[in-house]
């Protein structure tokens, strides 16, 4: 039995310590378990399948990105800034990981995965409406559509170039979540401004 209680992150701990030496596609629950010193039964309470675990990892990006993008410090920063820092900050809680990460994504992207590729849509939305949030954005209709589209093209892009940026600080994703921004700012003064007419 485990010598401490099993809890998400203990597991999930053990997951990325197996996959450092591995092809994600090549861990499985049992070196998992082992890692832990525990039995499959043991993981199964807490754990339903493998997937979940990326799903974890996507989520301890969130809660870091919660965590640090809040403040004083953070609340005086103007947008652009402000949500520059929310993308690093969730791509910084997934740095120590990033390879893994990336063969993640590359498992969850091969054809005939969409049980799992459609979910992976909505948690970029939910990670991209927790970044508005915690800017302040509080565009309605057309306006907030078009601007959830717009910072979400930023988040993915850059997510994208993050994966396979060995820049110094990963500098390069830097400079690139910057510039996408300040495009997608000067777009912005074409988002309609106006919430549609109710027809009464």
């Amino acid at each position: 039995m485990a010598s401490a209680p099993l809890s998400r992150d203990s597991i999930l701990d053990a997951a990325l310590a197996v996959a450092a030496d591995r092809h994600w596609e090549a861990v499985r629950l049992f070196d998992v378990a082992e890692q832990l010193g525990v039995t499959l039964a043991d993981l199964q309470p807490l754990l339903a399948e493998k997937e979940q675990l990326v799903d974890w990892l996507w989520q301890r990006a969130d809660e870091t990105l919660l965590a640090d993008c809040r403040g004083k410090s953070f609340q005086t920063l103007d947008f652009p800034k402000q949500f520059e820092a929310c993308v690093l900050a969730w791509l910084g809680a997934l740095q120590p990981a990033r390879r893994t990460f990336r063969q993640m994504l590359e498992v969850r992207m091969e054809p005939g995965h969409l049980h799992i590729q459609i979910p992976t849509l909505f948690q970029v939305s939910r990670s991209v409406q927790w970044m508005r949030e915690l800017c302040g954005r509080d565009a309605t209709f057309l306006r907030r559509a078009s601007e959830e589209t717009a910072l979400t093209a930023v988040f993915v892009s850059t997510l994208l170039v993050w994966l396979g940026d060995d820049s110094h600080g990963s500098q390069r994703s830097r400079d690139w979540c910057r510039d996408r921004l300040a495009q997608a700012i000067a777009l912005g003064r074409w988002w309609p401004r106006r919430p549609p007419s109710t027809g009464q």
